[in-house]
């Protein structure tokens, strides 16, 4: 899914100096409780995310192409767990909600695999694809 934003998952014991290299380039940092996110000079923004439940994600990443750099990205189950996660939390706001569910309809319309990961609240708001 292409997106205005690039989300980072580093060791936690390498998050300050992720936050100190990023910052020795230009780039200014705006810790939240879940994530530091970067704005450059560009309109692409960097998150880091510091959830726990991302940290596994490298261990599975794929190679991808990304706008013709090679890149590794979180696997698409791990990419729809994290939609789900985010979908979840009800203290995040109702738009940034019903994006991450229109991001898991995609997934799952794109990907009818997915669909077996999907909690029961979800399967029930959205259609089956067709496989």
């Amino acid at each position: 899914m292409v997106t205005q934003d690039v989300d980072f998952v580093v060791a936690a014991e390498d998050l300050e100096r992720s936050i100190e290299k990023l910052s020795s380039v230009g780039f200014k940092a705006e810790r939240h409780k879940w994530s530091v996110n970067f704005r450059g000079e560009s309109i692409v923004t960097i998150q880091l995310s510091t959830e726990e439940v991302y940290l596994s994600f490298p261990e599975r990443s794929v190679a991808a192409d990304v706008h013709g750099i090679l890149l590794r990205v979180a696997s698409l189950e791990d990419t729809l767990a994290g939609k789900i996660l985010a979908w979840s939390d009800s203290t995040r706001r109702q738009s940034k909600r019903i994006k991450d569910f229109a991001d898991i309809a995609r997934l799952v319309e794109s990907h009818s695999f997915l669909w077996n990961g999907l909690p029961e609240k979800l399967q029930a708001q959205i259609e089956r694809p067709q496989e």
